[in-house]
């Protein structure tokens, strides 16, 4: 059996057409035509949403990943106890924790460890939320409702402990929203260097 061929007529253009000269003239005309549109015209009648950043900023959505800060207990210091989850978690490789004992005075001595060292690199990170997911302590949120705030120098976006812990959430707070027992309340579940297994 033969294939049949069906042949399809080019369609004609005319030298104008060819030359694409009247086609780069009216795309021209559009672009300029936006232009003025946007930039001159009147609020009304402008057709992209342009902020004037930073005299100008938008409302974030709820959910929004802002920059990390680091939540503190009641008494003031970081929540995190150096488990090192978030760092392990990070795909980035853009968290850096260095893990300290207590003194042997502190009644969290030979319970959990505190970070000497916790550094991010911002620019590094990837804003994926995975350290938030990884710690078991709520001690690292991404709940700040901020976006970097624009510089030119690198060590900038390299966050420490201290500037991590004096990052306020979206509702003006440093501490969490989870509340977790501390080890000495009465109310703590887990086992502690006076209650055992």
């Amino acid at each position: 059996m033969a294939a049949v061929v069906k042949v399809i007529k080019k369609p004609g253009r005319t030298v104008a057409e060819q030359v694409y000269l009247p086609e780069i003239a009216k795309g021209l005309g559009l672009a300029m035509g936006r232009f003025f549109k946007n930039t001159f015209g009147p609020k009304s009648m402008k057709e992209i949403a342009t902020v004037k950043y930073p005299e100008e900023t938008v409302e974030y959505p709820e959910r929004f990943r802002g920059i990390h800060r680091l939540t503190q207990r009641t008494d003031g210091s970081p929540r995190c106890v150096a488990c090192l989850c978030c760092s392990t978690a990070c795909p980035a490789q853009c968290i850096h924790i260095e893990p300290a004992e207590y003194e042997p005075d502190d009644p969290r001595y030979g319970y959990e460890r505190f970070p000497a060292v916790f550094t991010i690199d911002e620019l590094r990170c990837i804003f994926c939320g995975y350290c938030v997911e990884a710690c078991p302590c709520d001690a690292i949120r991404m709940d700040t409702g901020m976006h970097m705030p624009p510089s030119t120098r690198r060590e900038h976006f390299i966050f420490d402990k201290d500037t991590l812990l004096s990052i306020p959430g979206r509702d003006g707070s440093y501490l969490t929203a989870n509340p977790r027992h501390e080890p000495g309340d009465p109310s703590h579940p887990g086992v502690d260097r006076e209650r055992g297994h």
